[in-house]
Formats: C-alpha cells, structure tokens, sequence
C-alpha cells in the first residue's frame, strides 16, 4: 500500500496520480493488478482509472494487449520536468565540460515510443559537423543511445522488439537482422556502453551510456557524435571515462 494508506484513505483526486506514480516507479509495461498491488483499490475502479488514463493519452497499451506504459501525454510531462530552467542550466553545464574534453557535439536523449528524442546538445565549434537538431527522433537499433536504451529491456521486450521493427539499411553496416541485432544489444548490456560504428549514417560514429535515477534505472542516455575524418570507434572508446562521468553528474541532478 502506497505510504501506508489503504484503498478507504486514498483521496479520489489523488488516486489517478498514484497510478501514474507506479507506473513511473515500475519502470517497465505494467498491469493494473501489477500496480493494484501497490494501491488495494477495488478491482473495478483500478481498471476504470487505467480507462481514463489510456482514453486521455497519459498511458498506452503495450505490444501484448494487457500491459501498460507512459502515454504520450505523460511522455511530454517528464520531458518538461526534466526542461525545467533549474535542471537545465545544469545539465548545460555538465554538456559544455563534456564537449570541451571530447571536442565533438554531446547529446541527451530520452526513450520515446519507438525512437530516442533529442532533449538537449551542445554543438562541436568544428565548422564541419553532423546537424541533428533538439527534437530529433532517431531509430533505436541503429544508433548509439538507442541500442544503449534497448540494453536495459527485458529479454521478452527486446525479442518482441526486435521481431516487430523493420530494420531498414541506413548504411552498408546497419544490423537488419533481429538476431544479431539481440545479440549486438547483449554486448552493450555487458560493457555499460553503446557504439554507433556508422550504422545510422554513413561517416559518423558515435559513443553513448546511459543516465540512471537513483534506482539505478535508465532515464535517458547521455552520447557524443562524431564525423569519421577527425574520429574513430578505437579514439571514442578512449573518452569513455569522461562520458561516464557526465552521466553520473547528470543522473545525481534528477536526484536531487
């Protein structure tokens, strides 16, 4: 029961919230009696407020059927909190320094539906560079932040995926096969990080890890980008300290 309160002391207007909350919490699809088991309200009305909030956009259904995560609505709330001026003038801070030390443009990202967003970034001062603009949605199984974010699903989720995505051939080294891509996803669970060895465009690589909450929970991914004339997958790993520790610098901001 969420903070001792049972399903008799949960205020109405406070009740769509908690499910919000749980949802958030689980951090994965979820259903109703997963997070009722949290709340303890009557069966019928856990439903009737997974209802509401699916006819609202604040939640969606799963690829299954059965279970549930963020809507689009809900989506663009986190989006927002995490843009909030405070925040923000922070996390600029902690992408400048890591920009400076790699010399290449550095990027947040966040998990949306079927694609990585571009939250913030901070542009390389190279005249030559690669214009992915704040906004951008860019594939998961092809791009550094995206396979980074892929890493932490459950298997069941990433097989689903995986079978469901078509995997379109952006260059000659996209992965356009489920297996290897579940495999390549394998190896970036296992190393902590996630390289882009031109498989969205041809010339650029890039290196991402992720951000975690305080329950060790990726929220987004932190990545640079680079063309291949000034860097290779060999030179990005070598930056690989300085980006993990941006990220745990960004992590310890949503914590706060």
């Amino acid at each position: 029961m969420t903070d001792g309160a049972g399903p008799d002391t949960i205020p109405t207007n406070l009740r769509l919230l908690l499910v919000l909350e749980e949802v958030a919490r689980a951090g994965v699809p979820v259903t109703p009696t997963d997070v009722n088991a949290q709340l303890g309200l009557p069966k019928p009305t856990i439903h009737r407020l997974f209802a509401t909030l699916e006819d609202e956009c604040f939640l969606q259904r799963d690829i299954d059927g059965r279970a549930y995560s963020p809507g689009r609505r809900f989506r663009h709330m986190a989006t927002g909190v995490l843009s909030s001026l405070r925040i923000r003038a922070a996390r600029l801070a902690v992408l400048r320094k890591l920009s400076a030390t790699v010399g290449e443009t550095c990027n947040i990202a966040l998990p949306d539906r079927e694609s990585m967003i571009y939250l913030e970034r901070i542009e390389t001062e190279w005249p030559l560079r690669i214009h992915l603009p704040i906004g951008t949605a860019v594939p998961f199984y092809c791009t550094a932040s995206g396979k980074m974010y892929l890493s932490t699903l459950p298997k069941s989720h990433l097989e689903r995926y995986a079978s469901s995505v078509t995997l379109s051939a952006n260059t000659g080294n996209t992965i356009t096969d489920s297996d290897t891509l579940i495999q390549a996803v394998a190896t970036v669970r296992k190393n902590g990080y996630s390289i882009d060895d031109e498989e969205f465009m041809d010339g650029m690589i890039a290196a991402a890890v992720p951000i975690l909450d305080s329950n060790r929970r990726l929220v987004a991914t932190l990545s640079f980008h680079a063309p291949t004339i000034r860097f290779s997958v060999e030179k990005a790993l070598e930056f690989l300290p300085a980006l993990r520790s941006a990220a745990a610098d960004l992590g310890s901001l949503l914590n706060d």
